[in-house]
């Protein structure tokens, strides 16, 4: 009888909050940490994590105020991605990961860069999902967001109310995707059920606008890059329009060896156009250390961090 990979439900009190994670996976397995996007939690992760337990231990920590986390008021608690930061750090720390390949995707990278500033010894390897690290990847859509960053005005605050509106968060899934029918509406419902909590929208808010302090950090994470040089897989979808496609060629100029495949999707939802595997995503990419799976389109000397056909088709929520 197969063996049956079970998802843990967890919380943690780090610096005095409530931090809730998924955990699966053998304990002295390598550990692959997911980080969130906006605005969901470690639920998008739901159907990668069991795909990826059965060889990593796996840690999806929930932001506060996001998930089943805590969420305090926005008045009496930093939500900063270098606040995030420090919370994930500390629960890693409890959990006894020392050494980790992150899947970043959205905000999770802001987090997750930052962390490997923090601990650059500490990461194995990446996995980046439509997450910007470059000035490139700032187009349009963020325009009205820069706005607020340049006064902190109350009048461009409100402004961005239609970030955590209903239509907002259903577009995130299905702008840029081919075929919706493989979209289940269970996604932006549960998403924006957890946006709807009273407060939830000033701590959007509050995120937007401290968004603006992930950007002077890019010089240094681009130097983290070129110093460390992690192996790297890009997985990005080709039409979002949020993050789009001009912040993922830029990894190239400081992570040469990275691998970046450009799908033919939106941010969310990472599946192969024909619908199934083949060509390069065919076969398990593992992670810096072992041994290469000995398949087509599997290069020997390949880079790749985790089970690439098993990653890029997870649902995002």
């Amino acid at each position: 009888m197969p063996h049956m990979i079970v998802t843990r439900y967890r919380t943690a009190t780090v610096d005095g909050v409530s931090m809730f994670y998924r955990e699966a996976g053998p304990a002295d397995a390598p550990v692959v940490l997911l980080l969130h996007s906006f605005p969901t939690s470690s639920h998008m992760f739901r159907n990668l994590i069991p795909a990826l337990a059965d060889r990593f231990r796996v840690i999806a920590p929930d932001y506060p105020g996001f998930g089943q986390s805590a969420m305090p008021d926005h008045a009496q608690f930093a939500y900063t991605f270098g606040h995030y930061m420090d919370l994930v750090d500390g629960l890693l720390q409890q959990l006894g990961a020392k050494r980790y390949a992150m899947y970043v995707m959205d905000y999770g990278a802001p987090v997750g860069f930052r962390l490997a500033l923090k601990h650059p010894e500490r990461v194995s390897a990446l996995i980046v999902q439509n997450g910007n690290a470059y000035d490139e990847g700032l187009k349009a859509f963020w325009d009205p967001i820069k706005a607020y960053w340049a006064d902190g005005s109350v009048a461009h605050r409100n402004a961005l109310g239609f970030l955590v509106a209903p239509e907002t968060t259903k577009f995130q899934y299905t702008d840029g995707v081919g075929d919706l029918s493989r979209i289940a509406p269970d996604n932006w419902v549960q998403d924006q059920a957890l946006l709807d909590r009273p407060g939830n929208a000033e701590i959007q808010l509050d995120l937007f606008y401290d968004y603006r302090t992930n950007v002077p950090l890019y010089p240094e994470i681009q130097a983290y890059f070129r110093a460390h040089r992690p192996p790297t897989l890009i997985v990005w979808g080709a039409n979002d329009k949020i993050f789009p496609a001009d912040g993922a060629h830029p990894y190239k100029r400081d992570l040469p060896d990275a691998e970046l495949h450009l799908l033919d999707t939106g941010e969310d939802h990472y599946r192969p156009p024909s619908g199934g595997p083949s060509g390069p995503w065919a076969g398990d990419y593992p992670v810096p250390g072992r041994k290469p799976a000995d398949r087509a389109g599997i290069r020997p000397s390949s880079p790749r961090c985790v089970a690439a056909y098993r990653a890029h088709s997870c649902d995002r929520r």
